[in-house]
């Protein structure tokens, strides 16, 4: 009898200790909708605010996957797709912007209907994208192949939704993250294959600046903090959360973080990070403009690097996928901030 009181004192201890722990972290697990029935990774999300829709790529289902924003209730699978990837939500026309990889395409969906309206085909290897916040040009990267020299960045009037240019010959073989000032004026991207990150003049559509990664390759996520004067980039190899002051294209800081990285977000009011990897979500506070600290690990799933932060819910979307594990289970992470 004592011992098995001892046993019980012990297990609720560790379980009381382990509930503070979870309480301690910025980051919350407060749903997850299970994927049965779905491999391969997820890629990127979409949000459709006044909707309360999140959109997600589902790579090898060839779907792009509709989820209640406040529930995470699955309710939809819009169908049409070769290899959807990257994505983005037209509030104006209710419309969503889809690339689709295998393709070679760009995909204009109709947000009611749920149907593929328009296509317009480009180079091999469409992948990325990112939307101008000012003429709603998007940007697309394409033309690219494993260790190739260059490749392009065709340009899609979202409004006409027509092909009416490309920026040509950017180093590297990809573009692995893009992010556009508020002005409109200046893109930067990941330059693959280069370790380099790329400043890009919209308006005469040259590349004007090149910045060397200090000591990393293979640059994913990208995030700008314009107000002052930040690009937030993550590495994997190795897995590092790097600072660059844009004014001088140099690294200020440098912090280890979670590897396989693809999304990040930065939450404003928290002045938080918020970087997703596979199984982890890292997460880092930015105490001044070149002074960052790691706050926490905060587990996750396998190849959950796909995530979207929403700031007026407070919540992190993270998609944990599957790719070369068989028995992986798939599913939609919704976090809380705390």
């Amino acid at each position: 009898m004592l011992r098995s009181l001892k046993i019980y004192l012990m297990l609720f201890t560790l379980s009381t200790l382990t509930m503070k722990a979870q309480e301690k972290l910025p980051l919350k697990l407060i749903a997850r909708t299970p994927m049965p029935g779905y491999t391969g990774d997820f890629d990127h999300f979409a949000v459709d605010r006044k909707g309360n829709r999140l959109f997600l790529a589902a790579e090898e289902h060839k779907t792009v996957e509709v989820f209640d924003l406040r529930t995470g209730a699955r309710l939809h699978s819009i169908e049409g797709f070769a290899h959807p990837l990257m994505m983005v939500y037209l509030p104006d026309s209710d419309q969503l912007v889809v690339t689709d990889g295998d393709d070679n395409a760009v995909e204009l969906v109709d947000g009611k209907q749920y149907k593929i309206t328009k296509t317009i085909k480009l180079k091999p290897d469409v992948d990325h994208g990112v939307l101008n916040p000012v003429d709603k040009y998007y940007y697309v990267e394409s033309g690219g192949a494993s260790n190739a020299p260059t490749h392009t960045l065709s340009i899609i009037d979202t409004t006409s939704f027509k092909h009416i240019g490309d920026i040509e010959g950017l180093p590297g073989s990809s573009s692995e993250g893009m992010a556009i000032d508020r002005s409109g004026q200046k893109l930067y991207v990941n330059l693959t294959g280069t370790d380099e990150v790329g400043v890009v003049d919209l308006k005469t559509r040259q590349l004007v600046a090149k910045w060397p990664l200090p000591e990393a390759h293979n640059a994913h996520p990208i995030v700008l903090d314009e107000p002052n004067h930040r690009l937030f980039i993550a590495t994997r190899k190795p897995a590092q959360f790097i600072v660059f002051n844009t004014d001088t294209g140099k690294a200020v800081a440098s912090l280890p973080c979670v590897g396989v990285n693809s999304d990040m977000s930065f939450d404003v009011e928290r002045k938080r990070i918020y970087l997703t990897g596979s199984e982890a979500a890292s997460v880092f506070e930015q105490l001044d403009a070149d002074h960052y600290e790691h706050l926490a690990e905060v587990p996750t799933g396998y190849r959950a690097k796909s995530s979207i932060f929403v700031p007026d819910l407070k919540r992190l979307y993270v998609a944990v996928s599957g790719k070369g594990k068989p028995d992986a289970k798939l599913e939609l992470q919704i976090y809380e901030v705390q």
